[in-house]
């Protein structure tokens, strides 16, 4: 029977898989654009300008604005990042066993492959799953 605590069990679970989720596209979408669209491929600063204006209709002096704000943040980001980076690694490992906690043996092993594609991902090596 599904009761209370496990509905909030499930509720907080696809919670922090849609937390997660956003805050991996922000930062890398911020990651990419700190290598200003070079040596990544179709990401980088140019990807995320092109999908901010695809998606919210920019017009091209918007597009152009935006750019500069990346542009003009970069520095600030970085050293951010650079001070921020293993806290966020090591609070992603802690959650990521966490979630594994709740999950079936079947459930880990897709989450386990799921990780590995966007690790994959983020390293550039499988573009299969970007926008086009």
């Amino acid at each position: 029977m599904f009761n209370r605590s496990k509905a909030w069990a499930v509720a907080l679970l696809v919670a922090v898989f849609v937390a997660g989720a956003v805050a991996g596209w922000g930062l890398q979408a911020w990651a990419d654009s700190r290598n200003g669209g070079r040596g990544r491929g179709p990401r980088g600063l140019d990807a995320t300008v092109n999908y901010l204006a695809r998606e919210l209709e920019l017009t091209p002096a918007q597009r152009d604005s935006v750019r500069a704000v990346f542009t003009r943040r970069k520095a600030a980001m970085d050293a951010l990042w650079q001070a921020v980076h293993p806290r966020f690694d090591s609070l992603r490992t802690v959650m990521r066993a966490e979630i594994r906690a709740y999950l079936t043996p079947t459930q880990q092993a897709r989450y386990r492959e799921m990780i590995e594609e966007m690790e994959r991902r983020h390293r550039g090596g499988d573009s299969t799953h970007q926008r086009k």
